[in-house]
């Protein structure tokens, strides 16, 4: 019943509603086992199979679950609770649990649990046994009432010894007597080597082992990071005086980073690195828009291990898999990781691993890579896993081919036909202030802050949850509100020295509709024609009461006879975050490197919102609103502003007429790499919509007959078109059969 509840909607949302499935996350509900009632019994592996089975068959979508149900039967017994928790997590990971929500106070480390209370809980979880539950309940009888011993955190740990001192500093965190510390050790240990390879390592293997197994959270992990980044610089002057004659620290493996041509986002990237090098791997980081022949010329002149790839925009997945090519056409075997937003196992196992006969492999995030590097760099656990990853990316390949069929679209006319149809002649059109640009320059970040939005904030540490609620989580509370105690005072610092500077640009012109294509003017006499944006209509079947959106359907048609308008913004807060970021990194500090960026990041969302609600009131329409901070950020104004690049307009090449209209890098300082990633990093474009029917939606897949009109309204060559739009094609490329009677 899980399997076919979560099917159906993945299809409705997928295929009829146009929901991207990224977005999705399924919950198959836990339910609580050994209650004594026999259908219960199974509960636990119903959601285990029913995750499993949506791992492999609902590709891009996310599975969660309430964890703390499981063990209900058992409230007031921490230590059988604790034990079902950590037990269930290991087999539910393993069939494709991607989250889980579960008091970390709780949750022991799977391997650390007594074997006899392991197999008692696993023979429930797994329903091994019909007498489980009561065996279960007889040795919880037994340890009813014990458990951890909470002790008042205190400066006791500075009488440990060194090694206990440095260990305790690297686990919590704690940069005060890093040095003095240091120093200690490298005085007892006599070599600054035998130091890093001794307890500064042992420290990290605590670390890893502790993240690995959930007990510590990212941005914990970047703290102690920060911690052995500031002993080792500290020991760095001894280990050149002794260079010649002492080889370096043996590092795990070699790995180069690198974010790929035209992307210019790196803040996974540079935790993945962080997290690397806290497990003694050698990392190698090229930085953001780094070219295919860098990298394998760095990997080759380096000899590295491993070359791991990233990226947010959508045209980055092709220049991952270019490559890959260019590894393949070298001979090279070396292994390749592929990681960031846009990417997925189904999409690395489809379109890139079949162009490199060396291992390929999908990294989901941080918690990941050093697993996945370790099993591909083990000469005990690399041939076991390789055969895995293949046997999973053949799976994932024959699954696409299965769920690839064409899918039965309208044609492009049909889904014309199907527009909403306003009746213009009786549609309010209200008129700008005034129309043409206005820059603004350096604005005061301080008016920006109220503006925040902080859920992707915590997103980025892999903290999951909504702001404010996520301050309070029993399971990342804690760690949430030290990270935002952390942001505040850093943004204070930011705010207070102007350490960045906000500069953007909007406007509004007159405007019309023209199909699916909207052209704007220099006035209202329509007469001389500035520029046109293209837009995509949706083309999937829907119910007769709904309609096939396009972003043109909301600006009057220039037959209505009206004039209406449109407008358009760039805005970043990124100036300066390099230097800020550049400035931690030199001091050793990747926690406030990351957080800079992560900030920044905010700041310019802030930014887009802040100004969006300044052309609410310039067009007139939202001079009479009176919204609090979660109206903002649930968008409960009139009015949308869709970026291209995103669902309603996934087009990234639209960001070129877009810039070119707003002159956004004289007037905000910001411009365009080769694959329309916008730099700074830090900046967010799109425009304005009035219409108070204009609404958010998803093109979803589209059909040969619309790309072939879409590349003539466009004037590009087909072959460039398809590779822009290559997600969202109903057909492949080139290729002559088509279902009678399906568009596409």
């Amino acid at each position: 019943r899980k399997i076919e509840i979560c099917a159906r909607a993945y299809r409705i949302l997928t295929e009829e509603v146009g929901f991207p499935p990224q977005d999705i996350v399924f919950d198959p509900n836990i339910l609580t086992v050994a209650t004594g009632i026999e259908e219960h019994n199974g509960y636990a592996v119903a959601f285990i199979e029913a995750t499993r089975w949506i791992t492999q068959h609902l590709p891009h979508c996310r599975v969660s679950g309430g964890v703390s149900n499981i063990s209900f039967s058992f409230r007031g017994n921490n230590v059988v609770r604790e034990a079902m928790h950590a037990a269930f997590l290991y087999h539910a990971i393993q069939a494709g649990l991607d989250m889980g929500i579960v008091n970390a106070g709780q949750l022991a480390v799977y391997e650390e649990i007594p074997r006899d209370l392991r197999d008692l809980v696993e023979d429930v979880l797994l329903n091994r046994r019909p007498d489980a539950t009561e065996r279960l309940i007889e040795f919880a009888d037994k340890v009813k009432g014990a458990g951890k011993v909470q002790t008042k955190e205190d400066d006791a740990w500075r009488q440990g010894t060194v090694e206990e001192r440095l260990a305790h500093a690297l686990v919590k965190g704690i940069v005060d007597f890093i040095e003095p510390d240091t120093e200690e050790a490298r005085r007892k240990y006599g070599r600054p080597l035998a130091v890093i390879e001794g307890p500064l390592m042992a420290g990290m293997s605590v670390v890893g082992d502790l993240f690995g197994a959930g007990k510590m959270f990212l941005p914990q992990v970047v703290k102690s990071a920060r911690v052995m980044k500031k002993s080792v610089a500290y020991l760095t002057p001894f280990l050149e005086a002794e260079k010649a004659a002492m080889p370096g620290a043996r590092s795990q493996g070699k790995v180069l980073m690198a974010t790929v041509k035209g992307d210019v986002h790196d803040i996974g990237k540079n935790i993945v690195s962080v997290v690397l090098g806290c497990n003694n791997f050698e990392v190698i980081d090229l930085g953001v828009m780094v070219p295919a022949e860098k990298i394998l010329e760095t990997a080759n002149r380096q000899g590295v291990d491993v070359i791991g790839l990233s990226g947010l925009i959508t045209p980055s997945l092709d220049e991952m898999a270019h490559v890959a090519q260019e590894m393949e056409r070298l001979g090279l075997r070396l292994p390749l990781l592929i990681g960031g937003a846009t990417t997925s196992r189904a999409h690395t196992a489809v379109k890139i691993a079949p162009h490199y006969r060396g291992p390929t492999v999908h990294v989901v995030d941080a918690s990941r890579a050093v697993g996945v590097v370790s099993s591909l760099l083990s000469e005990d656990r690399k041939a076991a896993y390789l055969r895995q990853n293949e046997a999973d990316q053949e799976r994932l390949r024959r699954e696409f081919e299965a769920r690839n069929n064409v899918k039965e679209l309208l044609t492009i006319q049909e889904a014309r036909e199907r527009r909403p149809r306003f009746e213009w002649s009786q549609t309010a059109i209200d008129v700008p202030a005034f129309t043409g640009l206005r820059a603004v320059a350096n604005l005061p970040l301080d008016e920006l802050v109220p503006f925040i939005d902080w859920s992707p904030f915590f997103h980025t540490w892999e903290l999951r949850g909504r702001f404010p609620a996520i301050l309070d989580d029993p399971a990342v509370g804690e760690q949430a509100r030290h990270l935002y105690e952390d942001a505040q005072k850093l943004l204070q610092d930011i705010v207070n020295g102007k350490l960045y500077q906000a500069r953007g640009v909007y406007g509004f012109w007159a405007a019309n509709s023209r199909g699916d294509d909207v052209d704007v003017y220099a006035d209202e006499s329509r007469r001389d024609r500035l520029a046109t944006f293209h837009f995509l209509r949706q083309q999937m079947r829907k119910p007769a009461n709904q309609f096939n959106h396009c972003l043109a359907d909301y600006i009057a048609p220039a037959d209505s006879g009206r004039c209406d308008y449109l407008g358009a913004f760039a805005v970043t807060a990124g100036l300066g975050t390099d230097e800020l970021a550049k400035q931690f990194e030199t001091d050793h500090d990747d926690y406030n490197a990351i957080m800079a960026k992560a900030l920044a990041d905010r700041l310019a969302e802030a930014f887009a919102e802040y100004l969006h609600e300044r052309a609410r009131r310039d067009w007139g329409y939202g001079r009479d609103e009176h919204l609090t901070k979660e109206d903002l950020i649930r968008e409960a104004y009139r009015g949308i502003r869709p970026a291209a690049g995103y669902p309603a307009c996934p087009d990234h090449t639209e960001k070129r007429t877009l810039f070119d209209l707003l002159k956004a890098e004289a007037n905000a300082g910001i411009w365009l790499t080769e694959n329309f990633a916008m730099w700074p990093g830090a900046s967010v474009s799109g425009l304005y919509f009035a219409h108070p029917e204009s609404k958010y939606f998803g093109v979803g897949k589209i059909g040969r007959d619309q790309v072939l009109d879409y590349q003539a309204r466009k004037g590009l060559p087909l072959a460039e078109v398809e590779r822009w739009l290559g997600p969202y094609l109903n057909y492949r490329p080139q290729l002559v059969a088509v279902q009678s009677g399906v568009s596409g």
